[in-house]
């Protein structure tokens, strides 16, 4: 937690990854994000990973750091009360349709100034996931070995597209302070993954060459790159980016003369190019299956780290959570009062600000737990006016 966005407050009406990954983001930097919930919670209230008490882990880790007020945003009043906070506040973050009652046309009405960013499936408002949009860009035709496609777990269209609405919402503001002008914001998944595959030249490869991208297993795309085993059955990924790696990769293996041999057979370089090593890896790979799989897994991290060259074993999400290095020592992880109960090192600001003190990361609200507070602050509402919202069944305080 930092206060870079001390001072700024968003309203948020999201459920699932994308829409509230940008609160999140916001909320990190010291922005006062607001979720408007449904009473009881929203579709994602419950996804899993869950307790046994049926609390999310999911939607807890998600929604660190924000407010919480519930309504019943099926009734008129509930949606009139959500509207009203919008406008009150001036910047909005939602994955909520475009057309409807949230609508930015509609939620601009006295407040043209409003900044309003939308996370989309499609770009014509059609729905759309994060596993349907990366099947539809082609990346699960290259994962994995074939001839089925294989899909990643990660979702990284939510994730991308959340920070882009984060970063999106940041844009927005600074053009209305330059203009005085409000605008809507619509990124949809869809054009975040396929825009994603053009900047890194996905679709001018497939319309240079005429066809797709073989299938490449564990290998790396015109690197030298892939997963190999050690004598004590350690699978272990080695990549090389630069001349010097690939120099102490061939000189920690003890490989030069045989790599010399190769290169002196084939007329090639391999100092140097990626691409050769790439291109004749079918001669490469055999070489370094060998000279890895001869030795421990411990000697050959020692010296790899010694020689700068990029490399991690395989393991697990347990394994990782164990580390001391990524977790248990590292700054970006603290302790919160979970509304699970369940304590466990949690996530704060992935950036670091040297001039500035890391806060703590902070819990996730109740359902409903701001209710009153924030209605009482936006929109001036009594507190016998709020009270006649809970018995009405509008309005719902933790």
């Amino acid at each position: 937690m930092y206060n870079l966005l001390n001072g700024l407050s968003v309203i948020e009406a999201s459920s699932f990854v994308a829409s509230p990954t940008a609160g999140l983001y916001m909320a990190q930097m010291g922005a006062e994000v607001i979720r408007v919930d449904q009473i009881g919670g929203g579709p994602d209230f419950r996804r899993w990973p869950v307790t046994e008490a049926n609390d999310s882990l999911y939607w807890e880790n998600l929604n660190r750091a924000k407010k919480s007020v519930a309504l019943d945003l099926g009734s008129p009043a509930g949606r009139e009360l959500l509207q009203e906070l919008v406008r009150k506040t001036g910047q909005f973050v939602t994955n909520f349709p475009a057309e409807g009652f949230l609508s930015h046309a509609k939620l601009s009405e006295g407040r043209a100034d409003l900044v309003t960013v939308r996370v989309m499936g499609w770009a014509d408002g059609s729905p759309a996931l994060d596993y349907t949009v990366n099947n539809s860009v082609g990346y699960p035709m290259m994962t994995g070995a074939g001839p089925e496609p294989v899909n990643h777990v990660l979702p990284a269209w939510d994730l991308l597209s959340g920070a882009y609405a984060a970063f999106a919402m940041l844009a927005a503001i600074q053009h209305r302070t330059v203009s005085g002008k409000g605008s809507e914001v619509r990124i949809p998944l869809s054009d975040v993954a396929i825009g994603t595959v053009a900047n890194l030249g996905g679709i001018a490869e497939v319309l240079y060459t005429g066809e797709n991208r073989p299938r490449l297993g564990n290998a790396v795309y015109g690197l030298f790159g892939r997963d190999f085993v050690t004598a004590d059955g350690v699978r272990t990924m080695i990549v090389v980016v630069t001349p010097r790696q690939w120099a102490n990769l061939v000189a920690a293996l003890k490989l030069e003369a045989a790599v010399a041999s190769i290169e002196a057979a084939r007329g090639v370089n391999f100092a140097k190019d990626d691409g050769l090593r790439f291109n004749h890896r079918d001669a490469l790979f055999p070489l370094f299956e060998a000279a890895i799989a001869a030795r421990p897994h411990t000697d050959l991290a020692a010296a790899f780290d010694a020689g700068g060259i990029v490399h991690s074993a395989y393991r697990t999400m347990k394994d990782a959570a164990a580390d001391p290095a990524l977790v248990a020592n590292n700054p970006v992880f603290g302790h919160a009062l979970n509304p699970s109960g369940f304590d466990y090192p949690a996530a704060g600001s992935f950036a670091t600000v040297p001039q500035m003190e890391r806060q703590a990361p902070q819990p996730a609200p109740v359902n409903g737990g701001n209710s009153e507070e924030v209605l009482a602050e936006r929109l001036g509402l009594s507190s016998g006016q709020i009270a006649a919202l809970i018995d009405a069944g509008t309005v719902r305080q933790a």
